[in-house]
């Protein structure tokens, strides 16, 4: 099977210097408006700043999961990303929130525990960017 549109060679493995062209190229515009900034990457890790907005928030002032877990997604696919084979996509998430999200941005951390053969699993935590409160807990498997 022939992917279309693979990402240049440049772009692929991710690294410090080519994250922010590979999330302009990868992600999808919803996921863009997120506004994750900040990245830092480095082999088998990943972390961005996801800024409060008022457009993640429910009527009460805190932000929804959805928001979060499409950043826990975002954060922990750029961090398999830095290995040098092509993954599938996300194929397990399990999210905790352990507190509500709000009145902070949040870092989200996503650190790969093992490369296999198959897949990979990745560990991360999303905190409060003043506080480093944990406010939620992710494990995820992706498909190589």
């Amino acid at each position: 099977m022939t992917l279309p549109n693979l990402p240049p060679d440049d772009l692929f493995p991710v690294t410090q210097d080519s994250a922010q062209a590979l999330f302009d190229w990868v992600y999808a515009p919803w996921v863009k408006d997120l506004g994750l900034t900040d990245f830092v990457v480095r082999e088998g890790f990943c972390a961005m700043r996801l800024p409060l907005g008022d457009h993640l928030k429910f009527f009460s002032g805190a932000v929804c999961g959805q928001a979060l877990m499409a950043g826990i997604d975002t954060v922990a696919s750029m961090a398999v990303a830095t290995s040098p084979r092509l993954g599938k996509g996300t194929i397990y998430q399990h999210t905790h929130f352990l507190r509500p999200a709000a009145n902070d941005d949040f870092l989200i951390e996503a650190t790969v525990k093992r490369f296999g053969k198959a897949s990979a699993y990745v560990d991360c935590s999303v905190a409060f960017v003043g506080s480093r409160e944990l406010v939620a807990h992710a494990v995820l498997e992706f498909a190589f």
